[in-house]
């Protein structure tokens, strides 16, 4: 399993609006839309050895939008859509937790990402936390690994302030990030 032969490091992903379109809640699988580049991006990286890992915050099922189940149905049609088989992430993270609640693994929350790090003995200086939100840059940075704005061109003044704030690099794709920095 190619996933035993890590070599490079690992990359944490968030789901939506960094892998697939960003729709509000989404819970039906027929509303996946893959970005255009992640499966060329995906394969890049895996093709170099690094472990891909999905974390994602889903505060729909905490307020009772939907269930675990839909959520689970949306990341098999995300992967099925990629169409880089059903090994392609080594790990995956749903936080269902609300914003009001404790966090446990939800996002800025490390607790994923460190967990990760240490049961596969990944280097933090070639691991990274992908994402479009705050949330995710600041669980890569309290990680201790490289977080990385992948930033739509609708993307907000207070998103994109933040991440200036924060001295993120930032992407308009998550291509555009394999081509600079991997490839």
């Amino acid at each position: 399993m190619w996933q035993q032969h890590v070599r490079n490091g690992a990359v944490f992903l968030d789901r939506d609006g960094t892998l697939i379109e960003n729709r509000h809640y989404l819970d039906d699988p027929a509303g996946v839309i893959v970005l255009p580049g992640v499966r060329e991006a995906l394969a890049t990286l895996r093709r170099d050895g690094f472990a891909l890992f999905l974390f994602t915050n889903q505060s729909g099922v905490g307020r009772g939008y939907f269930s675990m189940a839909d959520v689970e149905a949306v990341n098999r049609r995300m992967v099925e859509c990629i169409g880089l088989g059903d090994d392609l992430f080594s790990g995956i993270c749903i936080a269902p937790e609300r914003p009001d609640e404790p966090a446990i693994y939800r996002k800025p929350s490390p607790r994923y990402i460190l967990e990760m790090m240490a049961a596969h003995a990944l280097p933090a200086h070639r691991s990274w936390m992908i994402g479009d939100s705050p949330s995710d840059w600041e669980a890569g940075i309290h990680a201790g690994i490289n977080p990385v704005a992948i930033l739509a061109a609708d993307a907000n003044d207070d998103i994109r302030a933040r991440r200036k704030a924060l001295d993120v690099p930032a992407y308009d794709s998550l291509i555009a990030w394999v081509d600079d920095v991997i490839a």
